[in-house]
């Protein structure tokens, strides 16, 4: 049995070919913060014939089984990762919706301070921070 088979059965899903196909292509670091059209598009390329609401209700499914974590960034639209990845947090251009992944052990012993004197006891938590590219990389920087 595969991997993504085994994530599916210990969640208490049902193997079938969606599951196992937008799994496979969830699990490639290409396509993590990728939204449930873009998924879509990725499917078709691929030759998979796996109908948009399909993909919705699949990712709903692997949101809820903890398979993967829902973003909904400033664009408007969720977007999934593998929720298997370490902790991090998000930096998103506003420009071009590039997100950008990182980790901060100052950031994290703040906000575990900051918790501990409000008597917060913390479970787990989420940080974006928004902006725009200063680099000539932006998708999208001469619009």
């Amino acid at each position: 049995m595969t991997d993504g088979n085994q994530a599916l059965k210990k969640a208490g899903l049902k193997i079938t070919l969606p599951r196992v196909k937008i799994l496979e292509l969830m699990q490639n670091p290409e396509n993590q913060h990728i939204s449930a059209e873009d998924l879509y598009k990725k499917l078709l390329e691929v030759g998979e014939e796996i109908g948009l609401a399909t993909v919705y209700r699949v990712l709903n499914q692997f949101d809820d089984a903890g398979i993967l974590n829902r973003h909904h960034f400033e664009s408007g639209k969720a977007v999934f990762e593998m929720s298997t990845q370490k902790h991090h947090d998000h930096l998103v251009c506003l420009t071009c919706d590039k997100v950008i992944e990182f980790s901060d052990e100052v950031i994290e012993r703040r906000q575990d301070e900051i918790a501990m004197r409000h008597n917060i006891k913390l479970t787990h938590h989420s940080l974006y921070l928004y902006g725009h590219c200063t680099n000539d990389t932006c998708d999208h920087a001469d619009e």
